[in-house]
């Protein structure tokens, strides 16, 4: 099948087969492994459209500026760039509505209240994976899981499940606590680990941290449709405008369902700033 001049970054498992896809790690064949902190891969001028979701926010804000100048390289004369990140503008808008209905105890308020400072802060601040996000997600006492769904989609879903799915197979003594250690993989790690943590002594419990934060989970700048219109038109992008996860200027966006189904209207992160612009 001849490919689309159309490139994914960082798609995850989230991809096209027509498409042209790369990501720091491959999660299939049709994936092209690179580390795009080092550049995009191709040569200038080679692709329609450009388009990544979730990405930006994880590169430094310097190392944003260079990541979004390589999507103009390697775009086309009128190609275009689709950007679909995390929202920090609908963050703060429900950080003050849920902080004023908390001061004044409407009922449900602080559970959302408290979501929308993880949002803000957690993403950014954290240094274990999942964060205070994944701790309060595992609180069942919470009841405002409709609020969640609503703001972060499947993404949420997936975790609850899966959190759901652990509590009922330790209810039934399914998960047999210290089997995977056995594996060889394992046994070689944590006898490093043990190397490790014996000459660092003290400072191990440094590196953890810095450890942590240097893979990519976290979030290293935030964006709302101000901000991220600048950024693009400083990396000499034009026509720069906001966007639905089913609205798009490129051809045919609605049959890849990168951003949703746009039959069933459920958006895949409904948290989501989307925005296009040309170059």
């Amino acid at each position: 099948m001849n490919k689309l001049a159309y490139l994914n970054l960082g798609c995850g498992v989230t991809f096209c087969n027509d498409w042209t896809n790369v990501d720091f790690v491959s999660s299939s064949p049709e994936v092209k492994a690179h580390n795009l902190l080092s550049g995009i891969p191709f040569k200038d001028n080679s692709f329609e459209v450009v388009y990544h979701s979730h990405v930006l926010e994880h590169f430094p804000k310097e190392k944003g500026i260079v990541f979004i100048k390589e999507c103009f390289r390697v775009l086309k004369h009128d190609g275009i760039i689709r950007v679909a990140i995390p929202d920090l503008e609908r963050i703060v808008v429900n950080y003050l509505k849920y902080l004023e209905e908390s001061l004044q105890n409407v009922s449900g308020a602080l559970e959302k209240y408290e979501w929308s400072v993880l949002e803000m802060y957690d993403q950014v601040v954290r240094t274990v994976p999942g964060g205070d996000m994944l701790n309060y997600l595992k609180n069942v006492s919470k009841s405002n899981e409709s609020f969640l769904l609503e703001r972060n989609g499947k993404e949420v879903q997936s975790i609850l499940d899966s959190l759901r799915a652990v509590k009922a197979n330790q209810e039934n003594k399914i998960i047999k606590p210290g089997r995977l250690s056995l594996r060889p993989k394992n046994i070689i790690a944590r006898y490093k680990n043990k190397l490790i943590k014996k000459w660092l002594g003290e400072d191990y419990e440094l590196l953890q941290p810095a450890k942590f934060r240097s893979q990519g989970e976290i979030h290293q700048w935030m964006y709302d449709r101000y901000s991220l219109k600048i950024l693009l038109e400083k990396c000499g992008f034009k026509n720069a405008e906001v966007k639905t996860a089913f609205e798009s200027n490129i051809v045919n966006w609605n049959s890849f369902e990168l951003d949703g189904n746009p039959n069933t209207k459920e958006i895949r992160k409904p948290d989501s700033l989307f925005m296009e612009a040309r170059k």
